[in-house]
């Protein structure tokens, strides 16, 4: 992401930088790749390594199902009605050692501060707003808001009253925006479907200086542990770099079309290590006179193909519901349900709204997942059961 700064910072880094009692600001380097990817330098009132308890507080590592036949597979998440704070309610649905992928219903404030000592985390908010508070300063969310938190990040998520609903990927690699779509100095290009202007950083820093008892849970290891600090862990006065959380809303997703059918990189929003993240938003469809807007039937070459569904009417999928997940695995091709081709022909746009995960290692199933499932998407292509 590009250069940002907040706060009070020294005017050249690793030098002494004091407040006004003349004791030091303590000065913590946050990075990736070692020293050699993204980093951000921050300044805090108190040592970001002064814990005083340390303990496991629960495990949580993902157990999956057995192994079984090669399929297509729907989940209807809607069925999952389960309320709780944003970390500790997630439903695990499908990973593998590159990601996790889950739904939340994020109804309560998190009592506690939490930091994903694994993975960068990615919410996809369905509906709802709230604060994401963070080490950084706060950035306010809203639906349809891809919010991005780094790795090692501590955070809380504050919803608003009403009802929420997140998509949550948790990736161990950075997430970024696609390469193709940036310059050789990290500038996103004039043919990119979005810019710098449609992020929205942190928009207010609040420091606290003040001591106590406050819980901080740390996911690492296949574990929850519990960080217990003397101080706030929002004590940063001041930061600057290129590592930061943000957000970026789907509706600011500009669709590429043509005269006949574009292929799905077309729809790539985000990228991490053997995944990517796409936006399927409303657009124009093809204008060549004999345009099938429709996707042609294809195998999944190398890749596991997962769509979930926002808004809409879908325009190659029947039986699907606002909330669905469906996972098109490689080895066997998928493609539009019966009648959807022919149906599409001649219809001038679409008003449909997804999030695509593509995942170039084989996903797995989370035990449990298949209380979620239509056991019967797999036989939707056979005609008269569709």
């Amino acid at each position: 992401m590009f250069y940002r700064q907040m706060g009070m910072i020294p005017k050249k880094r690793h030098t002494q930088f004091r407040k006004e009692d003349g004791t030091l600001f303590r000065e913590q380097v946050m990075g990736t790749k070692g020293f050699s990817g993204v980093q951000s330098i921050l300044y805090h009132h108190h040592m970001p390594t002064e814990i005083a308890e340390a303990s496991i507080y629960k495990k949580c590592a993902i157990e999956y199902e057995e192994d079984s036949a090669l399929r297509h597979r729907h989940f209807r998440t809607a069925a999952f009605q389960e309320k709780g704070d944003v970390v500790q309610g997630r439903h695990y649905l499908l990973g593998n050692d590159d990601l996790l992928i889950s739904v939340v219903h994020p109804t309560e404030p998190m009592d506690y501060y939490y930091r994903n000592g694994d993975a960068d985390e990615m919410f996809f908010v369905h509906y709802g707003s709230g604060t994401l508070e963070t080490m950084f300063g706060n950035i306010t969310y809203q639906q349809g808001d891809y919010v991005y938190i780094p790795i090692g990040t501590i955070y809380r998520v504050i919803p608003n009253e009403g009802e929420s609903k997140f998509l949550v990927i948790e990736s161990n690699s950075e997430i970024t925006t696609p390469r193709r779509y940036r310059n050789e100095y990290g500038q996103l290009l004039e043919h990119s479907p979005f810019c710098e202007r449609d992020f929205r950083t942190p928009e207010m820093l609040v420091s606290h200086e003040e001591k106590g008892k406050y819980t901080v849970l740390t996911k690492s290891r296949q574990y929850l542990h519990k960080h217990v600090f003397n101080h706030h862990p929002f004590d940063v006065v001041g930061w600057d770099g290129h590592l930061y959380p943000w957000a970026f809303n789907i509706a600011d997703f500009e669709p590429i079309t043509g005269r006949i059918h574009q292929p799905p990189p077309v729809h790539q929003t985000f990228e991490g290590h053997n995944f990517v993240i796409c936006s399927f938003v409303p657009r124009l469809y093809d204008y060549h006179p004999e345009a099938i807007p429709a996707p042609y039937y294809h195998s999944n070459v190398n890749s596991d193909e997962v769509l979930y569904y926002v808004k809409g009417n879908f325009m190659s999928r029947k039986g699907v519901e606002i909330g669905s997940v469906t996972l098109h695995p490689s080895g066997i091709p998928h493609g539009p349900h019966p009648g959807k081709t022919e149906g599409s022909i001649g219809k001038k746009e679409t008003l449909e709204l997804a999030v695509m995960i593509d995942t170039f290692r084989p996903l797995r199933a989370v035990k449990g997942v298949s209380l979620l499932e239509d056991e019967q998407y797999m036989y939707g292509w056979v005609e008269g059961k569709a």
